[in-house]
């Protein structure tokens, strides 16, 4: 399991100034997805317990855009069932796409049935 503390002087002085929240945010996202992931498995990562349910599988990579800028996640997998962290809007950009769309739409005054 990872290290619930961090260095906070010591992250400060290795990295920039801009980056460093976008790496703080990372680092909280990952240990977050730790923490689900091993609720939802019964043990830890690399934990042996006769509670467990499920198994890490590896991960996948996703891109999460906040108001730091573009963060780079890795998101665990699970060889039964799936795992989406509950930070994360699942299809957010779709929606967002659509919803502008319909905004465009309107501001032109397309008709309902047109649309």
């Amino acid at each position: 399991m990872t290290d619930p503390m961090i260095d906070l002087p010591e992250a400060i002085s290795k990295s920039d100034d801009t980056d460093f929240l976008r790496e703080l945010i990372q680092d909280a996202a990952q240990r977050l997805m730790d923490i689900e992931v091993a609720a939802v498995c019964g043990a830890g990562a690399r934990e042996r317990t006769p509670d467990r349910e499920n198994q890490r599988n590896g991960y996948r990579p996703r891109r999460w855009d906040t108001r730091a800028g573009t963060i780079d996640l890795n998101i665990p997998k699970l060889r039964k069932g799936s795992y989406f962290p509950t930070f994360l809007e699942p299809r957010r950009t779709a929606e967002k796409a659509l919803m502008a769309v319909i905004q465009e739409a309107y501001i032109h005054g397309v008709s309902t049935r047109a649309v």
